[in-house]
C-alpha cells in the first residue's frame, strides 16, 4: 500500500501553542490505512482491524520501547484511555529502532514492565510506519469514527491537544448516532504472568564496606537492601506509586533506577517521578532531595534543588560533594551540589546527537548510565549507542567507542569500529570499565585508555543460564565489591552474581524477599478471572448410578518450576447439565448428600494432583466444567512467573452399569514459555 501523506492545518510538536486544532483540511479527507504487515498483536487474543473498529476513535501511537520519549507519553495514554474508555481504543504501533526491540517476547516484557493496557502490533518491518508516512519517535494519528484521519502530532507534551480534538470527535458522532460506545474487550498479557518477589530491577549497588547491595526494584517501586550474600535486611517503600515521603514503611517511589552511596545517606534517582529521593539508613526515612515532581522542559536551568524541575534522572554517581545525574530524558548530565544544596545542568546542549566538545556544546542521547574512576566520569549514552569520558577538570566531552544513534550491533574491537546496541550500566573497575550492553544481553569491558571492547560475559542472545557459560536478558546494572560482580538482570527478574577471577555466574538467591503486600492484595482480589485460557474438550465419560465418584486432576510442571505458594491457586466446578444425575461436594458435605451446583476454591496452599469429590445419582446425561488457574514459578523465583487456565469440559452418562467408573482422570501439561 502506498504511504499517505496528510496534509493539516498545523503540525502540533512539544511547543504546541494554547488554540491549536487538530483537525485535517477538509481536501485532504484521506482514509486510514489498514493495520497489516507486520508480527502479531499483543494484549489482545485477536488480531484487530480499522474497520472492525468502525464506530470507534481510534489513536495509533507509533513508538520503539528504548525511546525515552516514547515512554514519557505512556501516562498521557493512559488517561486518554481511562477518560474515553467507551469511546476511544488507543493502539500502539511499535516500529522497532533497535534489532532487539523488534522481537515479540521482548515488547511483551517491556509491555508489562511500563503496564501497557492497550492492544500493541508489532510493525517489525515498518510496513505501517510507511502507510503513514511516519518519520519520528513517538508519533501519534487520530482516525475518527468513519475510518478517516483527522491529523497527527509528534513528540511529546500533546495530551490537551489531543484530549480536545477526541472530545469534539466524540460529540460529532454522538451526535450523528455513528459513535460506538460498547467496551472493547482486552486479553492483557499481565493476565498471563504472576508477581515475583524482584519486577525488573533496573540498577545495583553493592557497598563492600558495609556488606550491603541495594536493589532498585524499579517495578515494585521500592529499594530492597540485602547482605552480599543475599540474606535480606530491608524493603524501603509500600509498592505502590507515589513520591511520599516518612519512614521505610510509609514512604513511596515510582519505578526507581540508580543510586549513590555517601555515609549513612542513599540517593536514588526516582526515575518517573522526576526526583532524587535522599534516605536516611540510619533513621529509616525519606525524603526528596532534588526535583518538584514535574517533568522539566528546561534544558539550562540552576537553582535550589527542590524548585528545580527533572526529566527521567536514571543513574547517579558521586565524585567528591558533588552528586552527578543521567538525565536521560533531556539528553543532558546534570548535578547536585550537596554543599550548596544546588541543581544545574552540567553538560550537553539537550540536543540527541553524538557531538564531542566543550561540556555545554556536547551532545548526548538518552544518557542512562554513569560511573566514575575518581577522575573522569564514563556514560552509557544508550541511544548513541557509545561510551562518553568527560573530564571535569578539563570541561570537555569525549567518545571512547561505539558507533552513533542509528550505528549499533554487537562488535567487538576499538574506537568508532566497535558496535555496541543500546548500553545501559556502566561500571568503573580497575583500569577498566565494565559495559551493560543491555540489547546484545551480555557484559563486555572497555579499555578507557586503549579504546577497546571485549565480550566478557554473556552469549549475546537472551537467557538465563548460570555458570561458565551464562547468559543474561537485558540487564541494566552494575557493581563490584569483594571481586565479585553483582548485576542488576532487569527481564530475568534477577540479581546475578559473577565471581570476577573464574567468571562462573549465580543467580542469588534472596531468601525472604516477598512481593508488596498491595501487590498481593490486587492479585487475591482477581480471583474470577480466567487469565490465558486453554480447553481441552473430553470424550463421553460413563459412570455408575448412585455412587461416590471424583475428578482426579494431574497438571504436568515444566521442567525447575514449582506452584508460586504466595498465589493464590484456584479451581473451580460447575455442573452445566445434568442437576438431577450429578451432585457437587464441598468439604463441609463430604459426608452429606447434597447436589450443589458449583464448587470454587481459591488457596495458597493447592497442591497437585488434585482429588475432588462428586456424586452420582439418577441416570441420565449430564456435563462438568471444570476450570483450573494454576500460577508456576522457576524453582529460584527468578524470570517470569505465568499463569495458566486449564479448562475440561467434560460430558457425561450416568447409568445403571456396574462395570462403569467412578472417577474421571484430567491431565494437563504447562509450558515454560
Amino acid at each position: 500500500m502506498a504511504a499517505v501523506i496528510v496534509s493539516l492545518s498545523f503540525f502540533a510538536n512539544t511547543n504546541a501553542t494554547k488554540g491549536q486544532d487538530m483537525s485535517a483540511q477538509e481536501t485532504t479527507r484521506v482514509r486510514a490505512p489498514e493495520i497489516t504487515g507486520g508480527r502479531g498483536w499483543l494484549n489482545t487474543d485477536k488480531p484487530l482491524s480499522l474497520a472492525a473498529l468502525k464506530g470507534k476513535v481510534v489513536l495509533l501511537d507509533f513508538w520503539t520501547y528504548g525511546c525515552i520519549n516514547c515512554i514519557h507519553i505512556i501516562p498521557d495514554l493512559k488517561q486518554l484511555e481511562h477518560k474515553y474508555a467507551n469511546q476511544l481504543v488507543v493502539i500502539g504501533v511499535h516500529s522497532a529502532k533497535f534489532e532487539n526491540e523488534k522481537d515479540t517476547e521482548n515488547i511483551r516484557r517491556i509491555i508489562l514492565r511500563y503496564e501497557i493496557e492497550h492492544p500493541v502490533y508489532n510493525d517489525a518491518e515498518f510496513k505501517v510506519w510507511q502507510n503513514y508516512a511516519v518519520r519520528a519517535w513517538p508519533t501519534q494519528y487520530l482516525i475518527d469514527p468513519a475510518g478517516y484521519i483527522i491529523g497527527k502530532v509528534e513528540g511529546e507534551g500533546n495530551a490537551a491537544i489531543l484530549d480536545q480534538t477526541i472530545a469534539k470527535t466524540v460529540a460529532e458522532f454522538r451526535k450523528r448516532g455513528e459513535l460506538n460506545e460498547e467496551p472493547l474487550k482486552l486479553t492483557l498479557e499481565r493476565a498471563k504472568v504472576g508477581d515475583l518477589p524482584l519486577a525488573f530491577p533496573g540498577k545495583i549497588l553493592a557497598d563492600a564496606k558495609s556488606d550491603r547491595l541495594f536493589i532498585a526494584d524499579s517495578n515494585h517501586n521500592r529499594i530492597v537492601i540485602t547482605k552480599l550474600d543475599g540474606t535480606l535486611l530491608e524493603t524501603i517503600g509500600t509498592g505502590e506509586r507515589g513520591s511520599a515521603n516518612g519512614a521505610f514503611d510509609k514512604a513511596t517511589f515510582y519505578r526507581p533506577q540508580g543510586m549513590a552511596l555517601e555515609g549513612d545517606n542513599l540517593y536514588v534517582a526516582d526515575t518517573e517521578n522526576h526526583l532524587i529521593r535522599s534516605i536516611n539508613l540510619k533513621t529509616k526515612t525519606v525524603q526528596t532531595a532534588a526535583g518538584t515532581g514535574r517533568q522539566s522542559r528546561d534544558y539550562f536551568l540552576k537553582g535550589p534543588a527542590r524548585t528545580v524541575s527533572l526529566s527521567s534522572p536514571w543513574d547517579l554517581q558521586l565524585l567528591g560533594r558533588q552528586l552527578f545525574i543521567t538525565m536521560a530524558g533531556m539528553h543532558q548530565i546534570w548535578k547536585l551540589d550537596l554543599d550548596k544544596n544546588e541543581v544545574s545542568t552540567f553538560a550537553g546542549s539537550g540536543r540527541e546527537a553524538r557531538l564531542d566538545g566543550p561540556l555545554a556544546d556536547a551532545g548526548f542521547a538518552q544518557p542512562s548510565g554513569i560511573t566514575t574512576d575518581g577522575k573522569r566520569l564514563y556514560i552509557a549514552d544508550s541511544e548513541s549507542n557509545i561510551i562518553r569520558a568527560i573530564d571535569p577538570a578539563a570541561g570537555t566531552v569525549e567518545t571512547l567507542v561505539g558507533g552513533d544513534l542509528f550505528e549499533f550491533g554487537d562488535v567487538d574491537g576499538s574506537g568508532d569500529e566497535v558496535r555496541l546496541q543500546h548500553p545501559l550500566g556502566v561500571f568503573a573497575y580497575r583500569n577498566k570499565v565494565l559495559i551493560a550492553d543491555t540489547y546484545n544481553h551480555k557484559i563486555k569491558e572497555l579499555d578507557p585508555q586503549a579504546r577497546t571492547v571485549k565480550s566478557f560475559l554473556g552469549t549475546g542472545k537472551p537467557g538465563q543460564t548460570d555458570g561458565s557459560t551464562a547468559a543474561f536478558y537485558e540487564p541494566g546494572g552494575l557493581s563490584v565489591a569483594n571481586g565479585k560482580l553483582y548485576i542488576a538482570d532487569t527481564n530475568n527478574q534477577a540479581i546475578r552474581v559473577v565471581d570476577l577471577k573464574t567468571k562462573q555466574t549465580s543467580t542469588l538467591n534472596i531468601k525472604g524477599l516477598q512481593p508488596p503486600a498491595v501487590l498481593a492484595a490486587n492479585v487475591s482480589n482477581e480471583s474470577d478471572v480466567a487469565p490465558n485460557s486453554e480447553e481441552t474438550k473430553l470424550p463421553t465419560q460413563t459412570l455408575r448410578t448412585a455412587s461416590d465418584s471424583a475428578l482426579s486432576i494431574s497438571v504436568e510442571l515444566p521442567p525447575g518450576y514449582h506452584l508460586n505458594p504466595a498465589a493464590p491457586q484456584r479451581y473451580r466446578v460447575s455442573v452445566e447439565s445434568g442437576d438431577k444425575q450429578l451432585g457437587l461436594l464441598s468439604e463441609s458435605q463430604l459426608g452429606a448428600t447434597g447436589r450443589e451446583k458449583v464448587i470454587s476454591v481459591t488457596a495458597k496452599s493447592l497442591t497437585l494432583p488434585l482429588r475432588i469429590p462428586f456424586r452420582t445419582h439418577e441416570p441420565g446425561a449430564a456435563a462438568l466444567r471444570v476450570q483450573l488457574t494454576l500460577f508456576y514459578c522457576r524453582e529460584d523465583n527468578t524470570g517470569v512467573c505465568r499463569i495458566k487456565t486449564l479448562v475440561w469440559r467434560v460430558p457425561i452418562e450416568v447409568a445403571n452399569n456396574s462395570s462403569g467408573a467412578n472417577e474421571i482422570r484430567l491431565q494437563g501439561k504447562l509450558l515454560a514459555e
